[in-house]
């Protein structure tokens, strides 16, 4: 069925409906993205327009991936809503084809997009996302101030008799340079001695390049320097596997992340969810293809009832919630990876075969 004629122009509906979504979706998103960008960002010393545009290009594949499993939610019930008002599933099954034949095509597709997120939409995100907090960290400057929170864990070096917690703002170049980072150094008895704030820090080859750097004492005035080094044990492998966020990895490489951050005993289970998350991403377009088909195939000349459709919105609205929210569990460790990423979409892929089941096949 799936390579027939009629298989072929299933498909083909499917394909080109998709398309219009995708560039609806990418429209508004781009739209609603830059207004953002630019409320947020405009009163910084480096903005403008034209940057703000690049950067809204650069940050749209992420929010494209995330809204991926619902226009394929959408673009299934408009499919097949179509063809139901247009009789041609109606002749379809009169002609004997069952609804696992006519739905060979559309699941094929929902299948072949799941693996086009995966291997160019993920890479294309996490490129764009790191090209946009370099593009912010310029923006900023070095007076650049910010109203949110560390974003990127602590770290804690060792190095002799100097212990020093290192946090930052943001991480560029794979966690090797922070931004507004602050160092926190201790003495042998646990007491504060120093901090230093520091515009970037650059890691070197056994030390840590700070530019643009305030010193505070206790009982001292705070003193300026343009450049301080800060003896560290730590190398760079270790930091990019410590502090560079799961989406600012592409797929292909979360497999060789996964094995170097277990070689430094740093814990995996954010990266491993992401490798998983995305591993399963076609089967789940294809659930959220089977959820359309269960409120979509009754058929309709004019008008759909809308509690149908609006199940069917509120179901996979619901499984897309559960997925977000397991996955968070998942990177926090309270439920293995695996189990996290792959049981809800199995689940809900044996619901949406089973409604089909009984309602076609009784």
């Amino acid at each position: 069925m799936i390579f027939g004629t009629l298989g072929r122009y299933f498909f083909r509906r499917y394909l080109s409906t998709t398309i219009w979504f995708f560039l609806g979706v990418i429209a508004i998103v781009y739209l609603v993205d830059f207004s953002e960008t630019a409320s947020r960002m405009g009163n910084l010393p480096g903005y403008t327009v034209t940057g703000g545009l690049l950067m809204t290009a650069a940050r749209l594949p992420l929010i494209l991936q995330q809204t991926v499993p619902f226009i394929t939610l959408f673009v299934g019930m408009t499919v097949l809503i179509g063809l139901n008002r247009k009789y041609e599933l109606v002749v379809t099954r009169a002609a004997g084809i069952s609804v696992w034949q006519f739905m060979s095509p559309f699941v094929a597709g929902a299948f072949l997009l799941g693996i086009g997120v995966m291997t160019v939409l993920n890479p294309l995100a996490a490129w764009g996302q790191r090209q946009a907090a370099l593009v912010e960290s310029n923006w900023r400057g070095d007076g650049g101030s910010s109203s949110s929170a560390p974003e990127v864990p602590w770290i804690r070096q060792i190095s002799g008799e100097d212990d020093v917690i290192i946090g930052a703002h943001s991480i560029l170049e794979d966690g090797t340079l922070l931004v507004d980072a602050v160092l926190i150094h201790f003495d042998s008895t646990g007491h504060i001695v120093l901090r230093q704030d520091a515009g970037t820090a650059k890691l070197k080859d056994g030390y840590w390049l700070l530019n643009n750097v305030v010193e505070r004492r206790p009982g001292e005035i705070a003193e300026r320097k343009d450049e301080v080094r800060v003896r560290t044990n730590l190398k760079q492998d270790f930091v990019q596997q410590r502090l560079t966020a799961p989406e600012t990895i592409a797929f292909f490489n979360l497999s060789g992340r996964i094995e170097a951050a277990k070689s430094f005993g740093i814990p995996t289970k954010a990266l491993e969810t992401q490798f998983h998350s995305l591993l399963s991403q076609p089967l789940l377009l294809v659930a959220m293809t089977l959820i359309a088909a269960t409120v979509s195939l009754k058929f309709s000349r004019f008008n759909q009832s809308r509690s149908v459709i609006l199940g069917g919105i509120l179901s996979g609205f619901v499984l897309y919630v559960i997925t977000v929210l397991v996955k968070a569990f998942g990177s926090s460790g309270v439920v293995p990876p695996f189990v996290a990423t792959w049981i809800p979409v199995t689940v809900a892929l044996a619901l949406g075969a089973t409604i089909l089941l009984h309602q076609e096949d009784g």
